[in-house]
């Protein structure tokens, strides 16, 4: 069963208009940010008002909030010393917490200390959300706004009724942040396909993997492992899954990614939090000379690396491994330095389970003209 045109077409108008209701958020940022810069603080103040709204929901047959819950638990567990993490987040229903008093709605009621307010709001957080907000440099961008005074009005305007993101499923919050980050990159001048891929892409890529592919089954459903070695903003592995979910409701999928960018990993681990995932799984750094995953083989392999980017920086690494041979992930032989793309391929490859594991990857034709190392 693939996925209509029309869905497809649906939810890329849906997730358009979605992200322009946050973008115009950026409108309050004029003046004191050049508009390259909006995204270094409208894309942390989604991630932020993400996780605000899911904990303001309530869990079924409940009459609490779980933001609620979490601070009658912080109050009976705090003194457990990392044992309470535990039983926040079993009181959040998510593997994320918050124990500060404030919501979104408290903040904005108080204009006159919101910057001693939103940092105890920020401190509240589980120690996964403060990295992810560490490795994006928002608490640098919050001591900005607080000279510029526009602090107020950011919390102002993501807290519009219009800005609740806890009605997004994954999937669809997923192509928001997408399409948000396309516009930060064409903001820079940047490749918009170094961050963005075509949906119906995606779709067709995911088809293809799971097409005849015999997977590992017992009595509880499918089993599988995705990776993504340049993940963005893990929309391919959200799909895949998405996909392997309609083959089977019961499908035990297991997703792992790698991302260099702090920006769209920060999202990526983000959205894995909050539909369940391990965020252990999303891991930082260069893939071809910080390799987070070797002597790991997956089931499938989906990717989109970056086109034409020499791997001049890497070379140290990749030579020493091309060295291993059969032992490391280069062991056919090394491109020129100008194009790394046939290295993601062929790290794609070493990372497929001997003789069942398939990988789509998107490229354009320089890995068929590999020529000498230089």
């Amino acid at each position: 069963m693939s996925v209509s045109e029309d869905k497809i077409n649906e939810v890329t108008r849906r997730a358009q208009e979605n992200a322009n209701l946050i973008w115009n958020a950026a409108n309050s940022l004029f003046g004191a940010y050049k508009p390259h810069e909006y995204g270094l603080v409208i894309l942390p103040m989604c991630v932020i008002k993400r996780f605000h709204d899911c904990l303001e929901t309530k869990k079924e047959g409940s009459s609490k909030t779980r933001h609620e819950e979490v601070l009658e638990a912080y109050k009976q567990y705090s003194n457990f010393g990392p044992m309470a993490a535990d039983f926040l987040k079993e009181a959040a229903g998510y593997q994320f917490y918050n124990t500060s008093k404030y919501t979104f709605d408290l903040l904005a009621a108080d204009a006159e200390n919101i910057a001693d307010n939103f940092m105890d709001f920020l401190n509240g957080f589980s120690d996964n959300v403060k990295d992810i907000l560490s490795r994006m440099g928002f608490y640098g961008q919050v001591e900005r706004m607080k000279e510029a005074k526009l602090l107020y009005q950011i919390i102002l305007d993501f807290n519009a009724k219009d800005m609740n993101m806890s009605k997004y499923s994954s999937v669809d919050m997923g192509y928001i942040f997408e399409n948000l980050v396309q516009r930060f990159s064409e903001s820079y001048d940047e490749e918009a396909g170094a961050h963005f891929t075509s949906r119906d892409i995606i779709y067709l890529m995911c088809d293809l993997l799971v097409t005849n592919y015999k997977f590992d089954m017992d009595e509880s459903g499918i089993h599988c492992t995705v990776y993504d070695m340049t993940m963005g903003t893990s929309q391919m592995l959200t799909c895949m899954e998405e996909r392997l979910h309609q083959l089977d409701e019961k499908a035990n999928v297991t997703t792992f990614g790698q991302e260099i960018n702090p920006f769209t990993m920060g999202i990526a681990v983000a959205d894995t939090i909050i539909h369940g995932g391990d965020p252990d799984n999303m891991k930082f750094g260069d893939t071809l000379s910080d390799d987070q995953f070797s002597g790991f083989k997956f089931d499938f392999c989906i990717s989109n690396p970056p086109f034409g980017i020499d791997w001049k920086r890497e070379a140290p690494v990749v030579e020493m491994e091309y060295k291993k041979g059969e032992a490391g992930r280069f062991a056919p032989g090394l491109p020129s330095k100008s194009d790394g793309q046939m290295l993601f391929m062929l790290n794609g490859i070493s990372k497929l389970k001997d003789g069942s594991g398939k990988m789509a990857i998107i490229q354009n034709g320089s890995s068929l003209f590999t020529g000498d190392a230089e």
